[in-house]
């Protein structure tokens, strides 16, 4: 096995915590994993370090307090949101009892991280949170959040949390070592790769489902939460959350499991463009050229109509559509931006030349499809 690496210089961090950690054992809440983890949050914060925690466990809690036992899968909606109801205090009530500092809960939906103004509110009650020497423990507003307005997992969650907070590090803890290249579970010869500095369809494909009945992520959406942090240019170090010794290591500035490593200065997203790619909702997909795919890729080039082969969904004008090209027989994913036209309208100008659009619009607001500010190219 490969050497442990230094963990980068961090002064803000946040900590993710699966169900698989709080409840290992599908009956609530349980200390067994949670004080190496606690241990870790207060010496860091000792040493004058910011931390916020990102814990689920909600549900789990909430069953064990009606007596049941078992994993929260098939649960309908509505069932997990009663259950959340019930559970949530007690899951703050369990972390509460590991710290002397203060405890605050903040209970997030995808509404928070879509809308810009929710967003900066959250950013904000953070900031304060943090300010006041109090530590706050996030988690999903499972009450209220719907099908449609709910992130769904927490390692994605915890890397939201990450941009909004202009985090140094994101820790999240798994029951695994790290990243291995094929789950270790059911291969016992997987390797386990110390360091990765590009989340590309390579590294998709080694990630898994989870393993774990009461979690309701996996390996891909760690991944998919290293992919939206290292955008942003935060690290991220996925480690072994089971095992105390890790979290004594990543403790004294080792990482004992996997570092992913964030963009540097010139590769990194802005904070706009990450909300574009990361957080706005996709509403349909338009299809480009090979030619029009070079030029926004190579020269930075705004949309037109002429490079514009086809459109799929009902988007509208202002909305967040993919733009994809054909390659190989297969559809690549170029970037994301926000269309100037609607489905409608692009559907009748495919192809035109700009100066053609008001003759088969009757109407011009703009030349291009998307702007070149308002688009995202995406390494995938």
């Amino acid at each position: 096995m490969p050497p442990p690496l230094d963990l980068p210089d961090w002064n803000r961090v946040v900590v993710k915590v699966g169900s698989a950690l709080v409840a290992p054992d599908e009956r609530g809440c349980s200390t067994t994993h949670l004080l190496a983890i606690a241990r870790f949050i207060t010496e860091s914060r000792r040493d004058g370090k910011e931390v916020i925690l990102v814990s689920s466990g909600a549900v789990a809690a909430g069953l064990a307090a009606q007596g049941r036992t078992g994993p929260g899968t098939g649960l309908s909606i509505p069932e997990r949101q009663a259950l959340a109801a019930i559970g949530q205090p007690r899951l703050m009530q369990h972390w509460s009892r590991l710290f002397d500092a203060p405890c605050a809960q903040v209970l997030l939906t995808y509404d928070d991280v879509q809308r810009r103004s929710r967003f900066v509110n959250a950013k904000n009650t953070i900031g304060e949170l943090l300010a006041a020497n109090t530590l706050p423990i996030v988690n999903e507003n499972d009450t209220v959040a719907t099908e449609e307005l709910q992130v769904g997992d927490n390692d994605n969650l915890s890397a939201y949390v990450a941009v909004l907070a202009d985090a140094d590090l994101l820790v999240i803890c798994s029951d695994v070592d790290g990243f291995y290249d094929a789950d270790p579970h059911e291969h016992p010869d997987a390797e386990l790769l110390r360091r990765v500095d590009t989340i590309d369809d390579a590294i998709y494909a080694m990630a898994g489902g989870s393993h774990h009945a009461a979690a309701t992520g996996g390996m891909r959406t760690k991944v998919e939460a290293a992919e939206k942090a290292t955008d942003y240019g935060i690290d991220t170090v996925l480690v072994n959350g089971t095992n105390g010794d890790h979290l004594d290591a990543l403790a004294r500035g080792t990482v004992p499991g996997t570092l992913f490593e964030g963009r540097d200065g010139s590769r990194r997203l802005s904070a706009r463009k990450h909300w574009m790619l990361h957080a706005l909702p996709t509403a349909g997909r338009i299809f480009v050229d090979a030619g029009a795919a070079d030029a926004l890729r190579a020269q930075g080039a705004s949309l037109l109509p002429s490079g514009i082969v086809g459109v799929e969904g009902p988007f509208a004008r202002g909305d967040a559509v993919t733009v994809e090209v054909e390659s190989n027989g297969a559809s690549v994913q170029v970037g994301k931006g926000i269309t100037q036209y609607g489905a409608a309208d692009l559907q009748r100008i495919q192809g035109l030349q700009s100066h053609a659009i008001e003759d088969a619009l009757g109407y011009a607001p703009t030349d291009h499809v998307i702007h070149r500010d308002d688009l995202v190219l995406t390494a995938r």
